[in-house]
């Protein structure tokens, strides 16, 4: 085992390896650029490095800066973690050249799974399954133009240095095909720095079956089972569960052996990940060899109760796989949901911002490589805390929430229940929407392929529902409760620079007094669409609340740090309330409510501002203008694409207008906001 490793990545990742090298005793070195340099890896390490500015092709693709880390902190291994440099066949080298331990594969691996062509070829030659398509080097467009007509549509078009969903793209019609390749080669580009693609017969219910393998360098390799992580958007990921609902053992058998075979082809050591898609009918084709640990890993670690991150640095030490084929087994059922900064009812629009407010429901231990004694897990892996910033310089994952239960239905209600408890405020987020997908019958039944999502829509994107009552009622007892607290601290300045007097006048309690009389006032809470207005009464022993309804009696119970107790009527109603800015998060009933209130005193004389612009909806660079000045255009025309986070964002057009002025031109970068362009209606 080593006594030092340095961790070359960041978040989450960072964070796990960091945790279980600590239980092992081995110390740990991390790496961190100009925006992680406060981050909470750089907190949970033993050492840390800086390795160069935001972006990260100057710091986390920086080989010689890593291993430059590495030398200068006496680090015997580099654990890539994923992403980044993790799959890069040249830093495994020259990890090798520097005499430092990769935790991962050898290049040689890396190199023959690294281009998807070349993997779909050699496993071809290996007799594992293939998906009917064109791997080959031509890249002329007519060429693969020709490929795809010739396979018939619907085809899909992926970028073959590609991962992460990236540099991937549907084609449902011949007419599509060349802009669908264009969009393709400039992500892939920009991603993977390689914009060679290769074109499949796209599967219309596929679903997406990957297999956990793991080999030492002494001949030995196994796998530990199936994940099914059929649910996507935009080809990513979103839940993952272990195992596959509906996996008979024969098929499992099948699907492990073909997994084994892969990894063996290639003399494959350490974790890794063969993914198949696999059809209604039974049927499986290799898609894709991941020679890395993979982002869901954990949900294998909780049905089989061993750690991962603990077998790859063993195995990377020198030693031999903790387990044979036949002591594996598989216990329970775990479902992951990846926690994600993104606006899932804006084609999940990635979000930035900082975590002013975050919480993750309770974490019930469980303990890894032990059978589970109690009746449920939850496992939260987050790189992120309170006040954090996700910026547009890396993944917007919040946080992975793991949970694990006895069956699946019990996997699923904890899932939900635990989703219920999670509150972030700052930025938008999918966990909304990820309750409702846990939620959903076809979830719940079981009813998986990598559209279910799409086919969907109604279900998973509800027209937003009025706040209920008991919500408004929260929202106004947080606000009149804030008031009172500022109120009674600048009380308790007065008293300390002016007369005592002042502790006993009326008129400066925060009680709503009022002499012969009730105290009634008036508020009015932005809610989507709706104006909801509330008169709020003023009594000895709490308020009166009316809204849209009969009024309400209501008592404050208690308030502690944004949570609130009140009695409504006789009832509890519990919830948290955080004011951020103009903006109150209400987070009751297993409900996110944002309501907003404009204190009309501030407000007083404001205009509302009208006018023509078009904003970036992120920061971003410009990577295609689609129209000129003096265009006319009819509302939904693309007007120009936007790149941020690697992803591809096209900006629209909100009306029938003209374009009057274009204020950048492509290439450039843009701030969160900015107007990108004159549009008149």
């Amino acid at each position: 085992m080593f006594t030092k490793i340095l961790i070359a990545n960041r978040g989450e990742i960072a964070c796990r390896v960091a945790a279980t090298a600590r239980r092992l005793g081995v110390k740990t070195v991390a790496v961190y650029s100009e925006a992680d340099a406060g981050a909470r890896h750089v907190a949970l390490c033993d050492e840390a490095a800086p390795i160069g500015a935001s972006a990260s092709k100057e710091s986390y693709l920086r080989i010689d800066r890593i291993i430059a880390a590495a030398k200068a902190t006496g680090a015997q291994a580099i654990h890539p973690g994923y992403g980044f440099l993790s799959e890069n066949a040249s830093f495994a080298r020259a990890c090798a050249e520097a005499g430092i331990v990769f935790i991962g594969p050898p290049a040689s691996a890396i190199d023959a799974m690294g281009s998807k062509s070349a993997a779909k070829t050699l496993m071809e030659k290996a007799g594992v399954p293939l998906v009917p398509g064109y791997h080959g080097e031509r890249q002329e467009p007519e060429f693969l133009q020709d490929a795809a007509d010739r396979m018939g549509y619907p085809v899909l078009l992926k970028a073959s240095a590609g991962g992460g969903g990236k540099g991937m793209r549907i084609v449902e019609r011949s007419d599509d095909f060349k802009a669908a390749l264009a969009s393709c080669k400039r992500e892939a580009i920009s991603s993977f720095g390689d914009d060679k693609v290769l074109v499949e017969k796209y599967l219309t219910r596929p679903r997406h079956i990957e297999i956990q393998v793991f080999a030492d360098s002494h001949g030995n390799c196994v796998y530990l089972f199936e994940r099914d992580c059929s649910v996507q958007r935009r080809h990513q990921k979103v839940l993952e569960e272990a195992p596959a609902p509906g996996m008979r053992d024969e098929r499992r058998r099948a699907m492990g052996e073909a997994a084994v075979a892969a990894a063996k082809a290639v003399g494959y050591v350490g974790a890794g990940t063969v993914e198949f898609i696999a059809n209604q009918d039974g049927a499986f084709y290799f898609m894709e060899m991941n020679t890395r640990l993979q982002v869901e890993h954990p949900v294998t670690e909780m049905i089989t109760g061993q750690d991962l991150v603990e077998w790859q640095l063993r195995v990377a030490g020198g030693a031999t796989l903790p387990l044979r084929q036949d002591q594996l087994a598989i216990r329970g059922h775990a479902l992951e949901a990846r926690i994600y900064a993104e606006n899932p009812d804006n084609n999940f629009l990635p979000s930035t911002g900082h975590l002013r407010h975050l919480r993750m429901p309770d974490a019930v231990t469980f303990s890894l490589g032990d059978n589970p004694s109690h009746p449920a897990a939850v496992r939260i892996d987050s790189g992120v805390r309170a006040g954090d910033a996700i910026s547009p310089f890396y993944d917007p994952m919040i946080a992975k929430l793991i949970v694990w239960g006895r069956d699946r239905p019990e996997a699923l209600a904890l899932m939900s229940k635990a989703l219920a408890a999670c509150q972030v405020v700052g930025l938008v987020t999918n966990i909304a929407f990820l309750k409702r997908l846990v939620e959903s019958d076809p979830f719940a039944a079981a009813d998986l392929d990598t559209g279910l999502i799409e086919r969907n829509q109604a279900a998973l994107f509800p027209v937003a529902a009025p706040a209920s009552n008991d919500v408004i009622a929260l929202a106004t007892i947080a606000l009149v409760s804030a008031e009172s607290r500022r109120q009674a601290q600048q009380l308790q300045q007065l008293q300390k620079a002016g007369p005592a007097s002042l502790a006993g006048d009326p008129w400066a309690q925060t009680s709503g007094w009022r002499m012969n009389a009730v105290l009634d006032r008036a508020f009015v809470f932005g809610d989507g669409d709706l104006a909801r207005e509330v008169m709020l009464s003023y009594l000895p022993h709490g308020w009166q609340l009316q809204s849209g309804a009969a009024p309400a009696s209501i008592d404050l119970v208690s308030h502690d740090a944004g949570d609130l107790v009140l009695r409504c009527d006789g009832h509890i109603v519990r919830g948290t309330v955080v004011i951020d800015g103009e903006d109150l998060h209400v987070f009751s009933g297993e409900r996110h409510v944002v309501l907003q209130y404009k204190d009309p005193m501030v407000h007083a004389g404001e205009a509302e501002e009208t006018g023509g612009r078009l904003t970036a909806p992120m920061p971003g660079k410009i990577v295609a203008i689609l129209v000129k000045p003096n265009d006319s255009v009819l509302k939904g025309a693309p007007l120009l694409i936007m790149e941020a986070m690697k992803m591809e964002h096209t900006i629209t057009a909100p009306r029938d207008g003209v374009i009057e002025e274009l204020l950048y031109a492509t290439g450039d970068q843009v701030d969160d906001g900015a107007q990108l362009l004159v549009f008149k209606s």
